[in-house]
């Protein structure tokens, strides 16, 4: 389609799409998706518009203003926002840009986890790959082709996975995405000795108040909720797939005797390690 809006090139071109109820359940989705080019003092604000936009500036140069803030982004940058907050952007002198709105279940969380890290505006050391499924998107729509909705979500968590695994220059919030993965990967191959919360601080440099809050910033967790989490989790598996009594389960899960186990586990799931594998011995049946 092409666009009727002021000060937008006549060769630029837009496509909308409505999502199935399947979609919306369970994938991500394109809702708008275009190629502009915005001429010379074009500008646009809104107080909402319901999706998450990512954008790539092609040529020239763009002001965005989102969340109290003015950003100057020009050729080969990145935009990503939540469009269901106020938001502006505008040219002086023009740009180009390939665009697209999406949505879907996972969408809010993602957007919030590869902005908390790489901020709203940002640019790629090689941003070739996200490029390339974003014109995937735009050309499906160009050629006319049958939408296939799961090809579209795949397009889409391409994306978004790419921008989560992206190392931002110079980036303190990365580094503590290292200190956590770091973390998490000591905890699992030291499960059955004794982690404490200030020996894992300590191997990462950090303060404990400083380890515990980056911590639980970048996965959900305390380091303590953590490392209970996962041994009883393991638990969980030992007590479902093999035959080990309770008395071998509690030391290759970490805990310091049987009854810490025992209490842990019930306080957790609401049944005894012996209740719960009796429960999923039943139910396999």
């Amino acid at each position: 389609m092409k666009s009727h809006e002021p000060l937008i090139a006549p060769q630029s071109d837009y496509y909308i799409y409505s999502p199935s109820l399947i979609a919306q359940e369970m994938f991500l989705y394109p809702l708008y998706c275009g190629h502009f080019i915005y001429e010379k003092s074009y500008s646009l604000h809104r107080e909402s518009y319901n999706s998450y936009l990512l954008l790539y500036i092609e040529k020239g140069q763009l002001i965005l203003t989102y969340e109290n803030k003015t950003y100057d982004i020009s050729a080969g940058s990145f935009l990503l926002i939540d469009c269901y907050k106020p938001h502006s952007y505008s040219t002086l002198d023009g740009c180009e840009t390939l665009w697209c709105h999406f949505d879907g279940k996972v969408a809010a969380n993602m957007y919030e986890t590869i902005t908390s890290h790489n901020g709203n505006v940002f640019t790629l050391n090689d941003s070739y790959y996200v490029i390339n499924k974003l014109q995937k998107i735009y050309q499906t729509f160009v050629d006319g082709n049958v939408i296939k909705e799961p090809l579209m979500s795949k397009y889409l968590n391409d994306i978004l996975t790419s921008l989560l695994l992206y190392t931002p220059k110079d980036s303190t919030s990365y580094s503590y995405i290292n200190m956590a993965e770091e973390t998490i990967s000591y905890i699992h191959e030291h499960l059955t000795e004794d982690i404490s919360v200030p020996t894992l601080a300590e191997r990462v440099g950090l303060s404990l108040y400083h380890f515990i809050r980056s911590f639980r910033k970048e996965t959900g967790f305390t380091p303590h909720d953590y490392i209970i989490h996962t041994r009883i989790n393991t638990a969980k598996y030992l007590l479902k797939n093999t035959e080990l009594p309770i008395k071998e389960i509690y030391y290759h899960c970490g805990f310091s005797s049987e009854s810490v186990f025992c209490n842990c586990f019930k306080q957790r799931l609401k049944l005894t390690p012996i209740q719960y594998r009796k429960q999923e011995t039943q139910s396999s049946l």
